[in-house]
């Protein structure tokens, strides 16, 4: 809540990096091994964390883009959280986690606990899955509730297919989702979960096409900051984001990846920053983050 109140807007940057994608000039290992084209992807992230700290307040890391490069991959996911967190942004880390029992257990310690020689590579919250049920989730309340950090529950996901699942009515009429987010609510408010801000540890990624939908959502959810995918890229408009906040404008994250970070491919920007690519995800950080900020100020 202090990072959105000193940017301005609740906004986070996802940084998926796929290699193909990247600026050419910085696609020396193009055709070559994995580890020149890491290399590559290392150069990128970290200009792109320089380039975003003094505009937006979170970072968004998807584990998979760099687990596919396996060891050294993971390596690298370490070190751009410690980048992110020396320069300020609160780093949310999209693992997605979720099991049952002791694998749970296991996954939270390796999350939200780490290295204890190196607390600086472990993300402030990340993501995990509800559907193990608390099982799943407990591991992780309780690593948030010694370490500070948070969770961000999977409630509804953007995925076209997700309504076969998550839209599915149960035998008392409520959708799949609408379990998971009532099960978030509980969690939410166990024991001291709730700060100062008033919004719990417990967060929940959530996403529709519907307003009414996630105006439901989130009402039974009011404890919980709401990470809510879809700008740019994915097709979303600023106006689509208002009903993910409370009548106060407060209790959302809207995250965008690609339309930032790969800005230098829109032929516009490009041509403005003069084929600068950092300079495309300048001006692309600071229209994501105008446009909710007017948003919120309507």
């Amino acid at each position: 809540m202090a990072a959105v109140a000193t940017r301005g807007a609740p906004c986070t940057v996802a940084l998926d990096p796929v290699y193909e994608h990247l600026p050419p000039a910085l696609q020396s290992g193009k055709g070559g091994d994995d580890g020149t084209r890491l290399a590559d992807i290392e150069q990128f992230c970290m200009q792109v964390l320089d380039v975003i700290a003094p505009i937006i307040p979170s970072v968004k890391i998807n584990s998979a883009y760099f687990e596919r490069y396996h060891a050294a991959g993971i390596a690298l996911y370490d070190r751009l959280i410690q980048q992110a967190s020396r320069l300020g942004l609160v780093v949310i880390g999209d693992v997605k986690r979720g099991d049952v029992g002791h694998t749970a257990q296991m996954y939270a310690q390796a999350h939200l606990r780490g290295d204890h020689s190196n607390p600086q590579n472990i993300a402030d919250a990340v993501t995990v899955s509800g559907y193990f049920g608390i099982d799943g989730v407990q591991p992780f309340l309780d690593e948030c509730r010694v370490s500070g950090r948070g969770i961000f529950v999977l409630v509804r996901t953007s995925n076209p297919s997700a309504a076969a699942i998550q839209d599915l009515h149960t035998s008392d009429g409520r959708r799949v989702c609408e379990v998971i987010a009532d099960q978030v609510a509980t969690w939410s408010e166990q024991g001291d979960a709730v700060g100062q801000c008033g919004y719990s540890y417990v967060g929940a990624v959530t996403a529709t096409r519907d307003p009414a939908d996630a105006a439901r959502l989130r009402a039974l959810m009011p404890k919980s900051i709401l990470l809510v995918p879809g700008y740019g890229a994915q097709g979303g408009n600023a106006a689509d984001f208002l009903p993910y906040f409370n009548r106060d404008r407060s209790g959302a994250i809207v995250a965008a990846g690609r339309s930032i970070i790969f800005a230098h491919q829109e032929a516009a920007r490009a041509t403005i920053a003069s084929g600068d690519w950092r300079r495309c995800v300048e001006h692309a950080a600071r229209d994501f983050v105008s446009d909710i900020a007017r948003l919120l100020q309507s």
